[in-house]
């Protein structure tokens, strides 16, 4: 909402405030308040951690968040991805081989869980991890033993496992393409990142984040994003979510000579049609409907933390302020609600 408010957005010459301990996650969304406290929690302990999420969340980043806050971050942290391997290779890659044990094994080799002995082992995408497999996997997290390919001899380990997938692991469990009881241990604490288009107010704040990140190996220096160039950023649905967003900050610094950023015109022309189609209205139409929308969704509450003013990001007389001038009241909502729920129930 700032970035309609204001003309530009600037940026002085420091380091941009981070609102939260996590240096390497950036916002300050309630539900991403909560998550953050929910790793302070789990990453004290050992039990497993399943990370699910939309691809391109950062899921990659919250498990390593989770494993430097833990007694095991001293070591390094251990990162094996599931869909990257073919599946003849997964068992060897995880659980290593004996010289011999197949075509090409010239010497003993040590597999993933080996080497995150006493660390932290992160399995990305593990929805694809093969059922038999998956078995194996189940022994370890519960015994901590497995076996060497080629091998009769029990290994043993002492491995902290983090789990990570954009899939439904429940409805892959009910359709038969992974076990349950493999999903019940790792679910012991899941942790859920919220896709980008329901973090908007965060947009922002990334934004800045990666512009201050990429600036200096990209020889740029930039002072403020033109606010048609932030209203745009904040419009998109960003169906590729975070890392969508540093590719399109990147590819506008790149096209910046000076020290407003530029933006690409294919993307705020694909951005202003999808807006179009969403948000049929002028720009103070927008404003109310959103202002609307996260009243609503604050219970009314204008004022304190998590609420109206708060997600905004604006004081509590600005908002007031800009609620008169769009002739928003409660009054007239609930009127509006009580008229459509009249229509409905003829209907």
């Amino acid at each position: 909402m700032k970035a309609r408010l204001e003309s530009d957005h600037a940026i002085a010459d420091q380091d941009i405030p981070t609102p939260n301990d996590f240096v390497e996650i950036v916002g300050r969304t309630p539900a991403l308040s909560v998550l953050l406290e929910q790793v302070r929690r789990v990453a004290a302990t050992d039990a497993p951690v399943l990370v699910l999420g939309e691809t391109g969340t950062g899921k990659g980043l919250l498990a390593r968040a989770v494993h430097d806050r833990s007694p095991r971050g001293a070591r390094p942290l251990v990162t094996v991805n599931c869909a990257a391997l073919p599946p003849t290779l997964i068992d060897s890659e995880l659980f290593g081989y004996e010289k011999g044990a197949f075509t090409g094994a010239i010497a003993r080799t040590p597999g993933r869980f080996e080497v995150a002995d006493r660390s932290t082992l992160l399995l990305d995408e593990i929805g694809e991890l093969p059922l038999d497999l998956q078995a194996k996997l189940l022994r370890v997290l519960q015994t901590g033993e497995f076996e060497r390919l080629g091998s009769s001899k029990t290994m043993r380990v002492d491995v902290r496992l983090i789990a990570a997938t954009n899939r439904d692991l429940e409805r892959e469990v009910r359709e038969g393409r992974f076990r349950a009881d493999l999903f019940y241990r790792l679910s012991v604490f899941p942790l859920t990142l919220p896709p980008l288009r329901n973090r908007s107010e965060d947009i922002p704040l990334l934004v800045w984040h990666h512009i201050a990140r990429r600036q200096g190996p990209l020889a740029r220096r930039i002072e403020r994003v033109p606010e048609r160039v932030m209203r745009a950023l904040c419009a998109h649905s960003w169906p590729g979510n975070i890392r969508e967003l540093e590719n399109v900050v990147e590819r506008a610094l790149i096209l910046s000579d000076g020290p407003a950023l530029a933006a690409d015109p294919m993307f705020l022309g694909g951005v202003g049609r999808e807006a179009d189609a969403a948000f049929p209205g002028t720009l103070s139409d927008i404003e109310r409907q959103y202002i609307l929308d996260v009243l609503q969704h604050c219970g009314w509450k204008v004022a304190g933390k998590g609420n109206a003013a708060d997600r905004l990001g604006l004081n509590r007389s600005t908002l007031l302020s800009r609620m008169k001038k769009l002739g928003i009241s409660r009054a007239e909502a609930e009127d509006r609600d009580e008229w459509t729920a009249r229509a409905l129930n003829r209907s």
